[in-house]
């Protein structure tokens, strides 16, 4: 049976370099708060979650794969 993997695969070797999970994570709570001061609280609250969710897997709880052959 194949190793089931999660839809989002934050462990993926493409995550590996710092500045690409700082540039992720800016990304999205830069776009919350552009939402936020558009007067849509409803994006921003979505774009924070996912903002401060991929903060905690990246700088908190990061183990990247090996790439694989």
């Amino acid at each position: 049976m194949p190793e089931r993997r999660p839809f989002f695969d934050l462990d993926h070797p493409f995550f590996r370099p710092l500045w690409i999970r700082v540039a992720v994570v800016a990304a999205c709570l830069g776009w919350a708060g552009v939402e936020l001061s558009a007067g849509a609280p409803g994006w921003a609250i979505l774009f924070g979650a996912l903002g401060a969710y991929s903060a905690w897997r990246f700088f908190v709880t990061f183990t990247p794969r090996d790439p694989e052959d």
